[in-house]
């Protein structure tokens, strides 16, 4: 077997290590970062206590919080002219999964001329990019272990950009910057890490072992806790089991790409402005149903690490599946289109956008057309 594995060379996981930020940041000779973050995370306060521990270390931040949810690449670009005219030496991306990606794309567009349209797709970037450190404050994307980052175009059509030189130097994974997060945002994000394990472990190509086992206890760590995350946000021990089960799926899917749940979700997010994690969920059983044919031994696999009312049970392929539907409704998560002003009009177009999404449709254990978009967008209405 042939197999190449890779991820961030440093991952330091533990409640308060984001205490460590500056010895991270003396490390790799960052003088003077850039923090990437947004708006709402930046409110809650805890940009500014960072800012004033680092520069009681002789090291000036600044920051930029102007992310936006399915950033657009204006995002990019105005961090980016901040990055220069403040001669900054490193990017912190801090926040959930957006803030991070544009984090990604500061740290190479800042030293790189290059037109971001030639870069979208995989292994398209060139030289080299400024010292990236990753802190994520939802526990959902695994962005702070990937080599993505997803934007907005204007044309409304989410594209992604895949490539090692997006992988960070560090990241910092600190619970306590998850406590409280809302139900909602808890659920989605929880929901998405989900996503990836499950698409990670039955990928058509590069599907391997070691992403497998990391799959495999990322759904025993989000399977296991979700509920008690959303029910009781400061439960601390919940919330360090989804950061670290949310980080060993972003390793997971970063290996073994994800495929059709996605694919179908971005157009979802893009046209009507729907939380990723959200959009994943809403077409999520559909498609689980329609790839059964193929890999329901798989599903079958991890369906006792997803769910853990079918552990020491003989599970079915229709037990996973409802098994997945109860948790969304537990989980009180929207479950159709039709919740979120989606109708039955607007189904081919979203067809239409889902069958630009090549690079994760390869990636579907069973191949997909746009007539199988078309039946999936209709029955989950």
């Amino acid at each position: 077997m042939f197999l190449n594995f890779q991820t961030v060379p440093i991952i330091e996981s533990g409640t308060g290590k984001v205490s460590l930020l500056s010895d991270f940041c003396s490390q790799l000779n960052i003088k003077r970062p850039i923090i990437i973050t947004d708006e709402a995370f930046y409110n809650l306060g805890f940009i500014e206590e960072i800012e004033k521990k680092l520069k009681s270390k002789n090291i000036i931040p600044r920051v930029y919080k102007k992310v936006l949810p399915d950033p657009p690449e204006d995002n990019i670009f105005e961090a980016v002219n901040i990055y220069k005219n403040f001669n900054a030496d490193g990017v912190i991306g801090f926040g959930g999964g957006s803030s991070m990606d544009v984090a990604k794309a500061v740290a190479y567009f800042s030293i790189n001329n290059i037109k971001i349209k030639n870069c979208y797709g995989l292994n398209n970037l060139k030289n080299s990019r400024s010292p990236l450190i990753q802190i994520p404050t939802t526990s959902g994307t695994g962005s702070e272990v990937t080599p993505i980052a997803i934007f907005t175009l204007k044309s409304e059509q989410k594209m992604g950009i895949v490539d090692p030189l997006l992988y960070a130097d560090i990241a910092i994974l600190d619970a306590e910057l998850t406590l409280g997060l809302p139900k909602n945002i808890t659920a989605y994000s929880g929901i998405d890490a989900m996503v990836h394990a499950i698409e990670a472990y039955t990928t058509k190509f590069k599907k391997n072992p070691i992403s497998d086992a990391l799959a495999k206890k990322a759904l025993f760590l989000l399977g296991g806790n979700i509920r008690v995350a959303v029910e009781e946000p400061r439960n601390k021990k919940a919330r360090e089991n989804m950061l670290l089960g949310s980080m060993l799926a972003g390793m997971a899917f970063a290996n073994a790409p994800c495929a059709a749940v996605h694919a179908l979700a971005y157009p979802i997010g893009a046209q009507f402005h729907v939380p990723h994690g959200l959009s994943n969920s809403l077409v999520l059983s559909q498609v689980l149903k329609f790839n059964s044919k193929d890999v329901k031994d798989m599903y079958c696999e991890i369906a006792p690490d997803c769910i853990p009312d079918l552990k020491n049970k003989n599970p079915t392929v229709d037990d996973f599946i409802y098994g997945i539907e109860k948790l969304i409704i537990d989980l009180k998560i929207p479950n159709c289109l039709n919740e979120v002003g989606i109708n039955i009009k607007d189904i081919p177009n979203l067809a239409k956008d889902a069958m630009k999404q090549e690079r994760l449709l390869m990636n579907n254990p069973r191949k997909l057309n746009y007539e199988d978009a078309l039946a999936i967008y209709k029955a989950a209405l």
